[in-house]
């Protein structure tokens, strides 16, 4: 009779444990093998208690079953779980990440008394007049003229960016962050993008081409509107 495949795979690392659990097989047998490895250490009352993080796979934990798998760790043994890796997640979570990680092209003026809020990343083609307003919880980058209030991150994204062919804003802001006038010049600037500085701890007016040093992830936007 052949062996039955090892469904957990135990290794030390300098922050802990990595417990690797095979994609193939029931949840129940992931548990009962587990079990059988457990009973096999019997770590003494002054051991330091021991980090595990659990490299899933391709494997879906509900919540329920990350319980039971951290009950088990835990009972009797000088271990607790740090965290799941795991390649798969759920539809719905899927599709709150697509909706976060968009970027949403929009082809219009915002005018003054106006609001235009979206999810993720803003590529507003057109101008923000004075008085008009644009919100996102992720980066924005209008390709014209950015004169009323512009607000990225909204959910507290301190890594988001503002960026316009033409800066004269009345107000930005980023994250929890609030920039008035005197960061610009009073007539305006042009290919400028705003983010926020952690050594001055503000928010900062700087050269579009910044972006390809700071913010690595968004470089092919510099490169699009100072081609545009």
């Amino acid at each position: 009779m052949l062996d039955k495949k090892q469904m957990i795979t135990i290794k030390g690392t300098k922050d802990g444990l990595t417990l690797f659990i095979e994609d193939q097989g029931s949840f129940e047998a992931v548990m009962d093998e587990l079990s059988d490895k457990l009973a096999e250490n019997n770590p003494k009352q002054d051991e330091p208690v021991v980090s595990v993080t659990v490299k899933l796979g391709n494997r879906y934990l509900y919540d329920q079953q990350k319980k039971q798998l951290s009950d088990l760790i835990a009972n009797k043994n000088r271990f607790f779980i740090h965290s799941f890796d795991s390649e798969v997640i759920r539809r719905d979570e899927a599709l709150n990440w697509k909706e976060d990680s968009d970027v949403k092209s929009i082809n219009r003026i915002v005018r003054s008394g106006q609001v235009l809020e979206i999810v993720g990343d803003l590529l507003l083609i057109g101008d923000v007049n004075p008085g008009g307003k644009v919100i996102t919880t992720g980066n924005i980058f209008v390709m014209g003229s950015l004169r009323g209030i512009a607000h990225a991150g909204l959910n507290g994204d301190r890594d988001a960016v503002i960026a316009a062919s033409y800066m004269k804003p009345s107000q930005l802001r980023i994250a929890d962050y609030i920039s008035r006038a005197p960061d610009y010049e009073s007539e305006g600037v042009y290919m400028e993008c705003g983010l926020i500085d952690e050594k001055q701890d503000k928010i900062v007016i700087d050269r579009l081409q910044v972006l390809s040093h700071k913010r690595k992830d968004i470089s092919g936007f510099e490169r699009r509107m100072q081609n545009g």
